[in-house]
């Protein structure tokens, strides 16, 4: 059971100006939430749980969040900038492969997951049972969509007006990538880390080519 807060922790704030406090009381938070949620899983991520990890008042939670789900909300939300901003370094490299900016992209986010299991709890397993972390899961996925649509014109230009094929793939392609890593992560897909990569690049590969396909052979018709 964690330790009780003790009013002998307000004196490690002694000398830190208001602001840097505040940021960092919400960070020691996010960890141990982090931490929790990563590992004993929502029901055993409670207000109490995280002041007693942290060995701060509650009233020190209330200062940064609303309630509970706030924080669980922030704890995702941390993970999804963490992978970001490793995708966006990784694929800076990359290149104008194609096939080798998607298995760079495949690749950053099946290994994120895999080398922590507790990415993958908060990312998929507990953001499906908690309404607000799904809530938040959806708008996620939406704004990776979306991303990745702008991506494609980026890469290859904008389609024809009236087009529609490039935002119906983009979500199919998030949402399928999403439900594999999940069914591999829980063990019903029995292949290794390696192969799930290039087996998931080249159906990538091959509905980017399709969907530049359809839209030629639709502007032609």
């Amino acid at each position: 059971m964690p330790a009780a807060p003790t009013a002998a922790g307000a004196h490690r704030w002694v000398g830190v100006p208001p602001a840097e406090r505040r940021a960092e009381r919400r960070r020691l938070l996010v960890e141990a939430a982090f931490e929790l949620l990563g590992t004993e899983g929502d029901a055993a991520t409670t207000v109490r749980a995280v002041c007693g990890a942290t060995r701060l008042n509650p009233r020190y939670f209330y200062e940064s969040f609303a309630d509970r789900d706030a924080l669980l909300v922030a704890v995702y939300d941390q993970q999804v900038a963490e992978l970001g901003a490793l995708l966006a370094a990784r694929l800076a490299d990359v290149g104008d492969d194609e096939e080798a900016f998607t298995r760079t992209g495949v690749e950053t986010v099946v290994r994120f997951v895999a080398e922590d299991p507790r990415r993958a709890r908060v990312l998929y397993t507990e953001a499906l049972g908690n309404e607000a972390l799904a809530r938040r899961r959806l708008t996620t996925l939406h704004d990776v969509g979306l991303a990745l649509t702008e991506l494609g014109r980026e890469r290859h230009g904008p389609p024809p007006p009236g087009e529609t094929i490039g935002l119906v793939a983009a979500p199919m392609l998030v949402g399928g990538l999403t439900e594999t890593i999940v069914a591999w992560l829980d063990g019903h897909l029995d292949v290794t880390l390696d192969q799930l990569v290039a087996d998931t690049t080249a159906l990538f590969t091959a509905t980017t080519a399709a969907t530049r396909q359809i839209t030629a052979r639709r502007r032609s018709s």
